[in-house]
């Protein structure tokens, strides 16, 4: 039996030095272009950061650490969060340990509380979710040895500290959140004979007499948990860690950057676009009608929600396994029978739509619906669900940028003015 740290500091040196040699001898090789529609475009597709947890295929979807996440649906979350960080699946003894660490560590500081319940009755369970990890940056491990003088190579062994002591904490302050925000009644204890995710389930309260509820939150924080580390709360995460703010800091900054509409809450619009199409047919639609209204859909101005995606070229695996969840669970349910009918009949509709590159399903075209069907139904609350998986990849790439000694990130900026001049001065291709 290894504990993480151990496993962590015996690989450490090994790929600093394989880092190290790859940039004496590749540092000045060029890895691709940037055109001026990318500048101005987000930089989308520009290669442009390091990150060696996950990656995601237009072809093939997410990978974490080499690994379909396709081959990943019956792990546990502790187990990614491991995975992540390693590279390997722990063994049995190894997974025990780190539960039973991150146990130690869940007491949530009871100032964490009273801040939450200062606040409006109304904010936004974000807003509060957010509010609890920064306030609790008094707590870091980091920052303390960092004021101490620690040396730059330790500084990945305090960031993990960070790392397992938030992630500890966050199934109960989410679900703290939950009964707060929505009236749900006192909040529930932790129950030390439970996995993490499990327990999530349990201090949520909500009614789980078969435990497929359980089994869905399982799943989704699995899925959830890394999706490389260009998206918005991942590099808004990464930048922030990058100048040496701690994993509280930097965490919290990349789940403000998760809340946005374009980022974390398309699963809510997803559920609503579903539960429109079932008030307006009065339950489940034909193939016929369902067809009809995408089409209407699209010729208003809107689009499918969960449909396309930035990368995938293909239906996103981690939908296919929602999929699969729900015809092997929840079969019978309307909303969910939406879900499996569009994605029979929508792509074929999108596939005519000439601008469309990719007509296939994204995760979050059938996740809130099954969130909604075991009686999460609060969708201002989906955000804080997908927080509590990505902290599992942001903190990970904190430890791995930390232990390999990755600069500040600090790209170069250009006025459009200097953007013009130096374009329409270059000579025109042949």
């Amino acid at each position: 039996m290894a504990t993480l740290q151990d496993t962590m500091a015996k690989q450490i040196p090994a790929l600093r030095d394989d880092v190290k040699e790859f940039l004496k001898a590749h540092g000045e090789d060029v890895v691709g272009k940037v055109t001026l529609s990318q500048v101005y475009g987000g930089m989308r597709g520009v290669r442009g950061a390091v990150c060696d947890t996950s990656s995601v295929e237009p072809d093939k979807g997410l990978i974490i650490r080499g690994i379909p996440v396709k081959d990943l649906t019956d792990r546990l979350p502790e187990e990614i969060f491991w995975l992540l960080c390693t590279g390997s699946m722990p063994d049995e003894g190894s997974l025990h340990s780190l539960q039973m660490d991150l146990k130690k560590r869940a007491k949530v500081p009871d100032y964490v509380w009273k801040v939450l319940e200062a606040m409006p009755k109304d904010s936004h369970p974000m807003c509060m979710f957010d509010t609890a990890i920064l306030c609790m940056e008094r707590e870091s491990v980091f920052r303390k040895r960092y004021d101490e003088g620690m040396k730059k190579d330790d500084y990945w062994v305090a960031t993990l500290e960070d790392a397992l002591n938030i992630i500890a904490v966050l199934p109960a302050i989410a679900a703290g959140v939950y009964r707060l925000r929505f009236e749900k009644g006192p909040r529930i204890n932790s129950d030390p004979n439970l996995d993490w995710s499990a327990d999530y389930v349990h201090m949520l309260g909500i009614p789980d007499p078969s435990g497929d509820f359980a089994r869905l939150m399982r799943l989704y924080l699995v899925l959830h948990s890394d999706h490389e580390s260009g998206n918005v709360s991942a590099f808004s995460s990464a930048t922030v860690n990058s100048a040496l703010s701690d994993l509280y800091y930097a965490l919290s900054a990349g789940l403000n950057g998760l809340a946005g509409p374009l980022h974390g809450l398309a699963n809510q619009e997803c559920l609503a676009w579903v539960l429109e199409t079932r008030k307006k047919f009065n339950g489940v639609p034909t193939n016929e009608q369902l067809e009809k209204y995408a089409w209407e859909t699209l010729q208003s101005g809107k689009v499918v929600p969960g449909y396309g995606h930035a990368v995938l070229r293909i239906t996103d695996p981690r939908f296919d396994a929602f999929l699969d969840f729900g015809k092997k669970y929840c079969a019978k349910d309307e909303a969910f029978q939406i879900v499996a009918k569009v994605f029979d009949v929508v792509p074929n509709v999108l596939k005519q739509v000439q601008k469309i590159k990719d007509p296939w399903p994204n995760v979050d075209a059938g996740s809130g619906a099954l969130l909604y069907k075991y009686g999460l139904t609060e969708f201002s609350y989906y955000t804080v669900l997908f927080s509590v998986s990505r902290a599992l990849g942001i903190c990970s790439q904190a430890v791995i940028a930390r232990a390999m000694g990755y600069p500040i990130v600090r790209p170069k900026s250009s006025t459009t003015d200097w953007l013009k001049k130096t374009l329409q001065s270059a000579p025109v291709p042949a």
